[in-house]
């Protein structure tokens, strides 16, 4: 089966009724974590970034006091895997800021880890793009945070 465009999908929910529509996002969040986590986030923490930030944040912390340090290749799994957490849980916000915000957080859990990322290209690397990334994305932002966040930008360099 052929999935259809986006645009045909709105034109047909278009004119479905509340409860089909209600039906259809209940099923919807039944077939994948995803769609259960974006649920989740739409009608409970979208109303409050900050504390889904936070939330966020302490998942990363979580992550990475599990993360196997025996050999600098179970690091980098993990390393990848919390990364792709963080894209996920941004792409569920939209917002820059708080994408920006994560993946400060990110680069200074990597940044303070133990074994240090310097000892690794791989690791290293994942951190630059993410910094370049964070500078990137930075630089569309209102002047007001663009300083702020160049603020955090330079405390996570110096350590």
């Amino acid at each position: 089966m052929k999935a259809v465009s986006v645009v045909n999908i709105k034109k047909e929910l278009i004119h479905r009724s509340n409860e089909e529509l209600i039906e259809l996002c209940l099923r919807l969040s039944k077939f994948k974590k995803e769609n259960k986590e974006l649920l989740t986030y739409l009608l409970f923490e979208s109303h409050d970034e900050s504390g889904y930030i936070e939330t966020v944040k302490v998942e990363v912390d979580e992550q990475f006091e599990l993360i196997n340090t025996n050999s600098y290749f179970y690091i980098k799994k993990s390393v990848r895997k919390i990364l792709r957490n963080i894209k996920k849980f941004t792409r569920y916000s939209l917002k820059k800021e708080t994408e920006v915000e994560l993946l400060l957080h990110f680069c200074h859990k990597m940044k303070t880890f133990e074994p240090s990322i310097d000892h690794n290209v791989t690791l290293t690397n994942i951190y630059e793009r993410q910094m370049a990334l964070i500078k990137k994305i930075t630089s569309t932002l209102h002047e007001d945070l663009q300083y702020d966040y160049h603020l955090k930008i330079k405390d996570i360099q110096k350590i």
